[in-house]
């Protein structure tokens, strides 16, 4: 391991393998007669051109993403510069026989080859500093070669994680990928307490081969809801209380089966495992930190070659490079370039009225995995969601935007919260006045869904019907609020009684007292 040398990838910018192709079409062009050339067993092949010892990296065309074995164009130069002296060598210690058979072979003393214009340049897409290989002879050449398609994997991780929309739309296209949507929930007093999971997955291999595309997703998307049966009638979130599942019925599952569960919902989807080809299943979620963080807290194996979509970088990078026409904020002044959309800010801005849905893992999830599909396919119907308790049903807006947009107005969000925000990278957090910061506060350190991503939400039970029936010979905990005005509408009940009791005890005939 001694020889092992890392180097700046900046500079190595010339494909190997089209160097030598580019000087044998010089050679044709210019009707050079090279074979006759002291130089010429450097190019009787490959094989020979590369015994000159060439210092080669193998990085990623940042448009292309393909892999390539790259030396630098100084390396050019050397080469081209070694063939001239060689050839002086030759003459001036040659005998005499050699002397006149190299004047006559060769008659321009000194001639030396130019830096011809048809090597293959690249531009790297790795700024990491990469491993130093020197290869010369054709073995080595082949087993650098065999490296590339793990090279072109580790670069597309990169290109998917970061949102880069040429990437994820060639995902999207392929038509055989798995995209999972998942989404945790978390009690406000303890982060180590789980209390939801919900997932959406669109197998688009499938749907494909069923002639069923692109996806519809009320359909078509597969998904489901969990709620932790410990924390059921126990954990109540008050910051940010849970709606109902809006998608289909909640299910309960022991504290200690989650994680079994979860794991059984992965690996039903995955393929298997490798350091050359992508996974058919990309992860998604809006803000990946903290989702990650919680699968590895629950010890969930997922393969190293496990492709990561983080929606809301790609809406970011899909706003900085024009393709979603222009935003304002609520407040009317034009969006910032690199600000961030929260998952329910995304959507409004797609026409998707999300009122009332967002504050539960499995709507969350759905609603990711919504927000994707609308940024690559805006003519997705919109599903309409079941009616809690009179809830209203989502519906999309008159705001839908066409499918190339010339602007996209963002539509602030119903004033049962403050209007949506931008939020730009690293800048403060908006919060309802009169509530500090503190009180949307997410342990995980992951920005919120609302009015960002919460971590932690309490499923309301409700008692007609409950969900999941009764557990353990218990019945689901005590009806609860639905909403905040409902919490509005009961204090001003309370007041009103508190008013009136009040009113009576100073009419109290004296008899009475």
């Amino acid at each position: 391991m001694s020889n092992f040398t890392l180097v700046d990838p900046a500079g190595w910018d010339c494909d190997l393998q089209s160097v030598y192709s580019a000087y044998m079409g010089y050679f044709q062009l210019h009707g050079i007669a090279w074979y006759e050339r002291s130089w010429s067993v450097f190019f009787e092949s490959f094989e020979e051109f590369l015994t000159f010892s060439w210092p080669t990296i193998t990085v990623t065309d940042t448009w292309t993403g393909r892999a390539h074995i790259v030396v630098r164009m100084s390396s050019v130069g050397a080469f081209l510069k070694m063939l001239k002296t060689r050839y002086e060598r030759e003459f001036h210690d040659a005998v005499h026989g050699r002397f006149y058979l190299a004047r006559i072979l060769s008659p321009r003393f000194g001639e030396t080859l130019p830096i011809v214009e048809n090597i293959l340049r690249i531009t790297p897409f790795e700024t990491s500093q990469r491993h130093l290989r020197t290869i010369s002879d054709y073995a080595t050449y082949k087993k650098v070669f065999s490296t590339l398609p793990a090279v072109v994997l580790a670069a597309q991780k990169v290109h998917v994680r970061n949102g880069e929309p040429k990437a994820i739309r060639e995902l999207w296209a392929s038509r055989d990928k798995t995209f999972l949507a998942l989404d945790f929930e978390w009690s406000e007093r303890n982060s180590a307490s789980c209390i939801e999971w919900g997932y959406a997955a669109v197998r688009c291999g499938h749907l494909d081969t069923a002639g069923a595309w692109p996806p519809d997703p009320e359909p078509n998307y597969r998904r489901g809801h969990y709620i932790v049966a410990e924390y059921v009638d126990k954990v109540h979130n008050k910051h940010k209380p849970s709606f109902p599942w809006a998608f289909g019925d909640s299910q309960l599952v022991p504290k200690a089966k989650l994680p079994q569960m979860i794991q059984a919902i992965v690996s039903s989807l995955i393929s298997p495992d490798s350091e050359t080809i992508p996974n058919t299943l990309v992860l998604v979620s809006h803000g990946t930190t903290g989702d990650l963080r919680r699968l590895e807290e629950m010890k969930i194996k997922l393969p190293h070659n496990l492709l990561v979509l983080d929606t809301m970088a790609f809406e970011r990078q899909l706003y900085s490079t024009g393709q979603r026409g222009a935003m304002q904020e609520p407040s009317g002044k034009p969006r910032e370039q690199g600000s961030n959309l929260a998952l329910t800010g995304m959507l409004q801005s797609l026409g998707v009225d999300t009122q009332r849905v967002l504050h539960n893992a499995g709507n969350a999830a759905f609603m990711c995995l919504l927000g994707l599909q609308l940024l690559l396919d805006p003519d997705t119907k919109v599903p309409t969601p079941r009616i809690h308790n009179g809830l209203p049903a989502m519906m999309r807006g008159p705001s839908r935007s066409p499918s190339m947009p010339p602007a996209i107005a963002f539509m602030p969000s119903p004033q049962l919260f403050p209007p949506m925000g931008m939020m730009s990278t690293g800048s403060p957090v908006m919060f309802p006045s009169g509530v500090s910061s503190d009180a949307f506060g997410d342990p995980s350190g992951r920005m919120s869904y609302f009015p960002t991503h919460r971590s932690g939400s309490d499923h309301r039970l409700t008692p007609t019907p409950p969900i999941g029936g009764s557990y353990n010979g218990r019945m689901p905990g005590r009806p609860r609020v639905s909403s905040t005005n409902d919490v509005n509408e009961m204090g001003e009940s309370l007041a009103a009684m508190n008013l009136k009791s009040k009113s009576m005890g100073a009419r109290v005939s004296p008899q009475s007292r």
